[in-house]
């Protein structure tokens, strides 16, 4: 039961990441775009600098939780590529409680007044000539938090999930697994 419903939360940043995923391609034709205007015909506007580097953010700030979806994170270990799945399964449990979800939750909790604000007042661009809307970018830090806390909850549910299990099933699991 917790694995289907980790199931149902995953789809929410597989969704997410098939939408964001296309402003990697977005980015490189635009920057491509700026870079022949600006050394070609010797002009440059802010506002297209400006679209480079909202997505650029919007492509990492929302792309977070699928990356953990799909493990792509950089992990540094030591220990951990050793261990068997019910030991991966507690490391990532302790992880996710300890360090992910309470950061997570601090970030969200210490950006809101700042978003809020600059809904309140639709702040404006971040240089002149810019993309009138610095309040999209902002709110691409609680969009980030809850993304990356959805996918953390559902990897939780997944870790449990395998602390629960028998252990043969999850040596059973180990077998097919590991090199």
């Amino acid at each position: 039961m917790l694995a289907r419903l980790a199931d149902r939360l995953d789809l929410i940043n597989r969704s997410v990441g098939a939408l964001v995923r296309w402003l990697a391609l977005f980015m490189v034709l635009l920057q491509f775009g700026v870079v022949v205007l600006r050394y070609v015909y010797g002009i440059s506007f802010i506002f297209l600098n400006e679209g480079v580097l909202y997505m650029h953010a919007a492509l990492f700030m929302l792309g977070a939780g699928y990356t953990l979806l799909v493990d792509g994170h950089v992990r540094v270990d030591i220990f951990y590529a050793k261990l068997g799945t019910r030991g991966r399964a507690a490391i990532d449990a302790l992880g996710a409680v300890i360090f992910l979800l309470p950061s997570l939750a601090i970030l969200l909790w210490w950006s809101w007044p700042s978003v809020r604000n600059s809904w309140s007042v639709m702040e404006g661009a971040i240089s002149v000539g810019g993309i009138p809307a610095s309040f999209l970018l902002k709110s691409l830090v609680p969009a980030f938090c809850v993304l990356l806390a959805v996918q953390g909850i559902a990897c939780l549910l997944r870790d449990i999930s395998r602390l629960l299990a028998p252990q043969d099933a999850t040596a059973a699991s180990d077998n097919g697994t590991r090199a």
